[in-house]
Order: structure tokens, then sequence, then C-alpha cells
């Protein structure tokens, strides 16, 4: 199982102290001495009998019923920001002939979302310090007011347009929340044998919400004539498509301030009693977490195994409509590609975390069948669309189907890589671990958004880095060497 330590010091394992009466009778007592100095006789001086004193077992972690409210809560505010990030990239040609937006304003769109990830660290800091609740309530706010932006009426398309483009970036800096705390919430309140399948829920839901995008968005907004093949585009005209991009809008409004509301309701940072030895073990302070990140090598080369694929797929899906689009594919089978390829993840996830929770030591085996079936999908795609140079046949059912399984292949790997992290550098805090490698991920997306803006007018070299990051990612995580210190904490310790 590669249960090895990474230091000397993970080696120690995080409890309290021994009691004082058993310090004292470890201490060595002075021997009595005689009248004349020398050893004194044995029978005249009374040996005392020593006390035993009774180990005491490490407690039981205990779960409570309530965990599975604060994940549903958790889940759906990730599910909100991620519907709500990815509102335009699906509906980009509607949105273009509404308000007036220009290719590179639906990328930028797209782009607030890593660029909201600057704050990372003191999200990272704030959860580490004032705890998951605090958290939640700031990152909520801001989605509040983010999505209340977007709904200004205002008759000036440019204001509007500075509004919209505000109300992303706010809805952006909620994702250092969303996307870093599932571990740290799945630690604190699930036990060891339910935390890989707490993880995939908290972590995958935000991905559900994106897809929930790609459906929601080309149903209820029509398509500009020359895009789709629905009766309803005949019929179609700018006010209506503004109209119908507006009603999503403010319903997406009312469910982040009820998603709010119920957080502010009911969130409790954490349970009364901890459910495991690890969710009680002392952590390192914020400067060593990052000390101890930066200097361990094993940690850099997953994280670049995580940051790699997933910025570029991330970076990719938001502008999956765009890039099919070259392709004669209309808007909402694009919507419907996505929204398959995210759900098929997210299911897949969900099931890979559970047999993770069951059959415990095979996180890097899980990875490598993923990312090896991701790397051919990637693959099968990028040479379709170039059916002019292949001569690969180029239909819908080929493009759902590389598209579907690429999506399955990443997407279902990001909790068991969430896993990894955690048990490789504990006991450094969830939240800063998986701040740091999400952090990385929106730098990779950002940097290829920031290409694309310049670079919009033939997509073969976007498509081509999808094979690209994912075989680069295989071979990092086949060169891997795994260990579970949090898994020996409480397996072995707690026994």
């Amino acid at each position: 199982m590669g249960l090895g330590w990474s230091s000397a010091e993970e080696r120690q394992p995080l409890l309290p102290p021994p009691p004082p009466q058993q310090q004292q009778q470890q201490r060595r007592r002075p021997q009595p001495r005689g009248p004349a100095g020398g050893p004194a006789v044995p029978a005249a001086v009374p040996v005392p009998v020593p006390v035993p004193v009774r180990r005491l077992a490490p407690l039981a972690g205990r779960v409570y019923g309530r965990r599975w409210l604060v994940l549903l809560l958790f889940s759906l505010l990730g599910f909100a920001q991620g519907l709500v990030w990815n509102s335009w990239g699906p509906i980009q040609n509607s949105a273009r002939l509404a308000f007036g937006f220009s290719g590179w304003d639906i990328a930028l769109l797209v782009f607030w979302g890593p660029i909201g990830f600057a704050p990372c660290f003191f999200f990272m800091w704030l959860m580490d310090k004032k705890g998951l609740r605090v958290t939640v309530l700031l990152t909520s706010s801001l989605m509040v007011l983010g999505a209340g932006l977007r709904c200004v009426p205002v008759s000036d398309l440019e204001i509007r347009k500075k509004l919209i483009h505000g109300g992303q970036l706010l809805n952006g800096l909620a994702g250092p929340t969303v996307m870093n705390a599932a571990p740290f919430l799945s630690t604190t309140w699930f036990s060891p044998d339910e935390r890989a399948t707490a993880t995939a829920i908290a972590s995958l839901l935000n991905y559900l919400g994106a897809a929930g995008a790609f459906l929601v968005g080309p149903l209820v907004v029509p398509s500009p004539n020359g895009t789709s093949h629905l009766s309803l585009v005949s019929q179609s005209n700018n006010e209506h498509i503004k109209d119908r991009i507006e009603a999503v809008l403010y319903a997406e409004f009312g469910m982040v301030s009820l998603i709010f509301s119920a957080a502010l309701a009911y969130f409790p940072s954490r349970p009364p009693f901890p459910p495991s030895v690890a969710a009680a073990s002392q952590r390192l302070s914020y400067r060593r977490s990052f000390c101890r990140l930066l200097s361990n090598f094993r940690f850099l080369m997953v994280a670049l195994a995580y940051a790699i694929p997933l910025g570029v797929f991330s970076g990719w899906s938001g502008v999956l409509d765009l890039i099919l689009t070259p392709v004669h594919v209309s808007q909402v089978d694009a919507g419907w590609i996505g929204f398959w390829s995210i759900v098929g993840g997210c299911v897949v996830g969900i099931a890979m975390a559970r047999f993770a929770d069951f059959i415990r030591g095979m996180l890097k085996f899980i990875l490598l069948l993923l990312l090896s079936g991701a790397t051919l999908a990637s693959t099968w795609f990028t040479l379709t669309c170039l059916t002019s140079v292949t001569h690969l046949p180029l239909t819908t059912a080929t493009l759902y189907t590389s598209c579907i399984l690429l999506g399955i292949f990443l997407n279902s790997s990001v909790p068991i890589f969430f896993e990894l992290f955690v048990e490789t550098v504990y006991p450094v805090p969830e939240g800063i671990t998986c701040g740091v490698v999400t952090f990385l991920s929106n730098v990779f997306m950002g940097v290829l958004l920031f290409f694309l803006t310049f670079y919009h007018t033939e997509f073969s070299w976007f498509n081509w880095c999808l094979p690209g990051s994912c075989l680069l990612s295989l071979l990092l995580i086949l060169c891997f060497r795994e260990s579970y210190d949090r898994l020996y904490l409480d397996v072995v310790v707690s026994v």
C-alpha cells in the first residue's frame, strides 16, 4: 500500500502527550544510600510497588447525520458557482447578438474564472484560521452580489456589459472555496471509509453546475439564424433573445440567494466530536505548510499532473461552442455534448471514489487508468476535427463519443487527485494543499485562454493541447511514488 512516511516529523502520531502520572513513573528514581555512603541493605529499605497506569486508547471517531446536510449545502453552492461561471459559453452566439459581445468578450467572460483565483491564498488562510462557516458565508455573499450585478436593468449596452463582467469576476472569486474545500469538509465531517466519496460529491457538483449551463442555456435561449434548425429561430429577434437571457440571469440570482440564506441559517464549521484520529490531529502552520509543499518534489510532480490537463480541459470546455462552430455543430448540439461529458464524469468519479473507499491504497492505479483513457479520447477528437488531413469520419456520433469519453476520464479523476494530494503531504491542512494545486490549474487555464483572446480564428492548436497535456500527466503519475500518511494514522494509530 505504500504506507511509508515522508519525513521524520510526519512519523510522529501527533496525539496528545501521555498522562503526567505515566511520565513521572518513567523517570529514573535515585537509589537510597546507606549510613556510610554505600548501598543500602535491601531488606531494610522497602521497595515501593509501582501502581499500574491504564493506557487510554484513542477515542473512536463519531459521525453525525447532519454531515449529509452540510455536504448538500456545500455541494449546491459549488453547483451554483459552476452554473454562473459557464453561463455564456454555451450561448455565445446568442449573447453576441443580444448584448453586442465580441469573441474577445466571450473569452474574457470565461477568463474571469481563473482570474478569480488571484486571492486564493487569502481564502486558504481564512479557512485554516476561521473555519469553514466563515469562508462559506463570505463566498456565498460574493456570489449573490455577482449574480445581482448581472441582473441590473441598464439600457446602455456598454454599462450593461461592464456590469456583467463585474458579476462574473465576483462569481470567480468564489472559485477558491468551492473547488478547494471539499477534502477539508470530508476530513472534518466524515469517517475514513466515507472520505473519498464525500470529496467526490463536494468537488464534482461544481462541474455538474457547469454541465447544467450547457443544458439550460441552449434550451431556454434561442439561437440566432443560421446556427440552429429549431422552428423557434425563424421567429426570434434581438429583443426576444435578450429577454430569454435575462430570464436565465434572474433565475440564477434567485437560486444563489436561496443557497446563501440556507447557509446563513445553518452551516457549522465542525461537528462536536471529530470523526477520526486524523480529523483531531495537529496540523502544520500556514507558513510551514507552504515550505513543506514547495520543498516536496513528489507533491510538485503530482500537482503538475493534475493542474496541466485539468486546466487545459476546463478552458477548452468553457469555449466548446466556439470550438465546434467551425465544424458546423449547432449551439444546442454543443450544449448536449458538454452536458453529457461532465455528467458522465461526475457519475464515474463518484463511483471511483466509492471504490477507493472500499479498496484503499489504489489511488495511483485508478489515475493511470483514467489518464490513459483521456489520452486516447482526446487524440481521437483532435484527429477527427482534422478530417481534411486524416480523412476520419466527422459525424455527430464521433464528436459526441470522443468528447463524452474525454469528459468522463478527466472529470472523474478530480476527487482521486484530491485524496492523493492530502495523503502525500499530510499533516499539511487540506485546504492549503488543494488550494495550491487548483491555483496552478487555473494558472494554466488562464494562460491558455489568454492566448485564445488573440488566436481565436483557428482552433487546431487548442485541440492539440488536450492530448499533449493528458500524455504528460500520464507520464508524471507513472513515475510518482505514492504514500498514504493520513490513512496510516487512522488505521494503525487508532487501533
